[in-house]
């Protein structure tokens, strides 16, 4: 069944999410920092991890060598103009903001705010990593979801822990998973077969700019603005489209 991966991703992170707030209480402050210290720490490697991408055989014969890092750059710079001037990082936060106001009590700003991180972060790293792009794109071309009940595994456990920390917003990021998921699955369906492997590390190579940036958030080093950065996921493979051409 198409699309089940996907479903099955979204049930994981509300599970996940209900058990993190469930326990969240019962730690102490010391150990869900620490926790999410850790988180951080490992997205960043996944994000290193992700840029060797750069080096991917089919992505250098096509653009070069040199131009790898080039086309990511591009993909940066460009994709963060345009997220900036849609403000993309804003609505997330008033989307989570208006749901938050009207789903629970805790009207104090500090709820608030942590009700808006766990939304944000975790829909951003749910959604950048590349098994969320391949699995998703594999799942449309009727390739298995094993991919994405790899992903899927990740995210509850991933869940639990931001949930202990940043409560309930954590839960609302499975709708940003499903819409971008859903998205790419039918990507797959229709396009897949078409889309070249250059693209796809491309693609990976991006994300794993943006992973080290959400990584830097969880670390509370900077709040680099990551959902600004989401456009260029779609520049990526457009810049390195033209070397097609």
């Amino acid at each position: 069944m198409i699309g089940l991966g996907t479903v099955i991703n979204v049930l994981a992170i509300l599970v996940g999410a209900g058990i993190g707030v469930l326990v969240g209480h019962r730690l102490p402050e010391r150990t869900r920092s620490t926790v999410t210290d850790g988180l951080g720490l490992l997205t960043i490697v996944i994000g290193a991890l992700n840029i060797i991408a750069l080096t991917d055989a089919d992505f250098v014969g096509l653009v070069g060598s040199s131009w790898t890092l080039l086309v990511v750059l591009g993909a940066v710079v460009i994709g963060g103009v345009v997220g900036s001037l849609l403000h993309i990082e804003v609505r997330l936060e008033q989307f989570a903001g208006w749901v938050q106001g009207r789903l629970t009590r805790d009207s104090s700003s500090q709820g608030r705010e942590r009700f808006i991180e766990g939304f944000v972060t975790s829909s951003l790293l749910f959604c950048v990593g590349p098994l969320a792009i391949l699995g998703s794109l594999s799942d449309g071309l009727g390739e298995g979801i094993d991919q994405l009940l790899l992903k899927s595994s990740l995210d509850l456990f991933a869940s639990i822990a931001f949930a202990a920390t940043l409560g309930w917003g954590v839960a609302l990021s499975a709708v940003p998973v499903g819409l971008w998921q859903g998205f790419l699955t039918v990507m797959g369906v229709v396009a897949g077969t078409f889309l070249p492997d250059s693209l796809i590390a491309a693609i990976t190579a991006t994300g794993g700019v943006l992973l080290v940036g959400i990584g830097l958030r969880l670390l509370q080093v900077r709040q680099v603005a990551v959902a600004d950065l989401l456009p260029a996921l779609l520049v990526a493979p457009l810049l390195t489209a033209l070397f097609l051409l």
